[in-house]
């Protein structure tokens, strides 16, 4: 990957007296699944609302294919497809005419639109629904009738808001080898979303944004490696016992977190962890041993407190 789509250096965006985007630099490269993750408020929608040139930049440098979103918007839009987070279909109309008018609205000949058309019901697994109105469609139907909407002008580039947000697993899923197979296919992804399970899945690289900044970068695995021991104990004890408990934990662990309702040890052990523990004399009620994850990523960089 060295063809870098999307570029941005000291990007930055403000409303007002309020920074939005503070002087961030990312690289997006052609062929790779990119994430922007972060809590309520991080700056992802800002950001992703230049790249899209929805939203002019306040300050610093962007590009996308090489040219500036403020002057060449229209050549930009011309090659990329967007899924907004809220499916805004047309449900009055037919699935296929769904596809048929945003292939209009991208110039595309109507002998292009209809093979098109086609093509994008058979990825979408939408073929046998090609002529019912949107409205009675289930909400996964919906989304990947979105997504298909997206690629009608066969994008350079595919931007995806928070794809699964709202989706049973099974939709989740389907969607997700959907995704995969367009990456597959040299597809440009950038995928905002709030699933860190997703973002593992889908990802190849991906950046943590916190009130405004990058927290970090990198992929997956490289971002649980450099933040997260490799594994997680998480105990559980009986009312009234986890205060006394925690008392004797000091030193069993690289590092531990004391919740509400358990204590999280993360350690590169999980048996010598336990081991400890029975010699401390220290009994949970329940005792649960995992991998490190995303997730213990994104909560260590960005915090456990509910943003509104």
């Amino acid at each position: 990957m060295t063809e870098s789509l999307v570029q941005a250096r000291g990007l930055t965006k403000r409303f007002g007296d309020f920074t939005a985007v503070d002087a961030i630099d990312f690289d997006i490269y052609k062929g790779e699944a990119f994430g922007f993750l972060g809590p309520n408020g991080a700056g992802k929608t800002s950001t992703m609302k230049m790249i899209t040139t929805v939203s002019p930049i306040t300050e610093g440098k962007l590009t996308v294919f090489g040219v500036d979103p403020n002057e060449d918007g229209r050549s930009i839009r011309q090659r990329i497809g967007v899924v907004p987070q809220e499916d805004n279909l047309d449900l009055e109309l037919t699935v296929a005419e769904n596809l048929y008018i945003y292939g209009r609205y991208h110039d595309m000949k109507k002998s292009e639109i209809n093979p098109r058309i086609d093509e994008l019901l058979d990825f979408a697994q939408l073929t046998e629904r090609k002529d019912s109105e949107v409205e009675p469609l289930s909400g996964g139907m919906k989304r990947r009738l979105t997504i298909a909407r997206a690629l009608i002008n066969s994008p350079d580039l595919i931007i995806l808001d928070e794809p699964t947000t709202g989706l049973d697993p099974q939709a989740r899923h389907l969607l997700w080898d959907r995704l995969y197979r367009l990456k597959q296919e040299g597809a440009t992804l950038i995928i905002t979303t709030h699933y860190m399970d997703e973002a593992e899945q889908l990802c190849d690289r991906l950046v943590v944004m916190d009130q405004g900044k990058i927290a970090a970068e990198g992929s997956p695995r490289q971002l649980i490696q450099r933040y997260a021991p490799r594994e997680v104990v998480e105990l559980r004890f009986d009312g009234g016992h986890q205060d006394k408990a925690v008392l004797a934990l000091d030193g069993l662990a690289q590092r531990s977190e004391i919740l509400a309702d358990r204590v999280l040890l993360y350690t590169d052990d999980a048996d010598a962890t336990q081991q400890g523990l029975h010699k401390r004399g220290i009994n949970p009620e329940q005792v649960l041993v995992r991998r490190s994850t995303l997730e213990d990523v994104f909560l260590r960089l960005t915090g456990r407190g509910l943003i509104d």
